[in-house]
């Protein structure tokens, strides 16, 4: 509103300013008799010098209108081109932009590939630096391991040792073979717990394996060792070494999580490329957990949505108490690696 009613002072003043020296010219210097019909003619009962102030406000008006709409569409146009200058396809949708609007849209787009390009080859530089440090990691690793070896699968030993020495004191009946059956849950507990715990183990990097392979890998090394059965779809997908190496230890959390909490006895893992996004899905019919409780403190998820936010990824941990729970990434695809695809 203000910049209109600028427009609008200026624009009267410029009319009244040539209408003046237009007078001057053909009357002269204001004198009372050259000038006074200014006052004395009059039209619609209004002196000539009223209707020409009036005309020239009429004119400054619908201006000020036009100007102010024209600006205003161009500041929208202005905006949503702005808008879409992070996009990858973005120089195809400036062809109505003029030259130096162009020109400047173009070097902001080119600044953000830039830097996207930045972002993507410092996150495969920290993959090939961690290779660098895989010992060191994997001796920390060990460390946590045996942590949790004395926490957990230790103490679930124990309880099964206690109850077996239970067993060597009694007579075998229904109440000894109960005891039985609970011991052999206890184990099988406690087994899964150490294949869980080793899971993590595996090398940080895939050791020249492309994602799809390690997963197969892994998938098949599991099902020698579980007790319940891993259904999977997985898709050879070209993406960055750092993409590739986040997404597998993505799968590996979630994998273990299973092992260890949930108590499921399907899963189903997915690995394929969709509507230019490739995805990462696991999926388990477990216990599951309270979407709306505090899901902070849990180790296993805070990694995996660090690792999915460090190669600008989407991700969705979706959990139903008693009916399982959903792990899925997002990775949008290059137009290269569509084109290898």
């Amino acid at each position: 509103m203000i910049a209109f009613l600028v427009r609008l002072t200026i624009l009267l003043l410029l009319f009244l300013s040539f209408a003046f020296n237009i007078l001057i010219f053909l009357y002269g210097a204001p004198q009372e008799d050259t000038w006074r019909f200014l006052i004395d003619n009059r039209e619609f009962d209004l002196p000539l010098a009223a209707i020409m102030v009036i005309v020239a406000a009429s004119f400054s008006f619908f201006i000020a209108i036009w100007m102010t709409i024209a600006v205003k569409l161009k500041e929208n146009q202005t905006t949503r081109l702005v808008k879409k200058v992070a996009q990858p396809d973005f120089p195809q949708k400036v062809k109505h932009a003029n030259s130096s609007l162009k020109k400047a849209l173009h070097d902001a787009n080119e600044l953000i590939e830039t830097q996207r390009s930045s972002l993507q080859r410092l996150a495969s530089e920290k993959v090939e630096t961690n290779d660098a440090i895989v010992q060191e990691r994997l001796l920390a690793e060990r460390q946590r391991l045996a942590r949790e070896l004395h926490d957990s699968v230790s103490q679930q030993l124990f309880a099964a040792s206690m109850l077996l020495s239970a067993l060597t004191e009694q007579e075998a009946n229904e109440h000894s073979q109960k005891q039985l059956a609970q011991v052999e849950k206890v184990v099988q507990q406690a087994q899964l717990e150490m294949r869980a715990l080793l899971l993590h183990l595996r090398p940080v990097a895939l050791r020249n394996k492309s994602l799809a392979e390690g997963l197969e890998d892994l998938i098949v090394e599991l099902q020698e060792k579980v007790y319940f059965n891993i259904d999977y779809q997985i898709e050879e997908i070209t993406l960055g070494k750092a993409e590739e190496d986040h997404l597998f230890r993505i799968a590996q959390e979630a994998l273990s999580n299973t092992l260890r909490h949930a108590k499921a006895n399907e899963v189903e893992l997915l690995f394929i490329s969709r509507d230019d996004l490739a995805i990462l899905r696991i999926q388990d019919n477990g216990l599951g957990f309270d979407n709306d409780g505090d899901k902070t403190s849990s180790y296993g998820l805070r990694n995996i949505a660090e690792r999915a936010v460090e190669i600008g990824c989407s991700y969705k941990i979706v959990s139903v108490p008693n009916k399982g729970t959903i792990v899925e990434v997002k990775v949008p695809l290059k137009k290269e690696e569509q084109t290898n695809d």
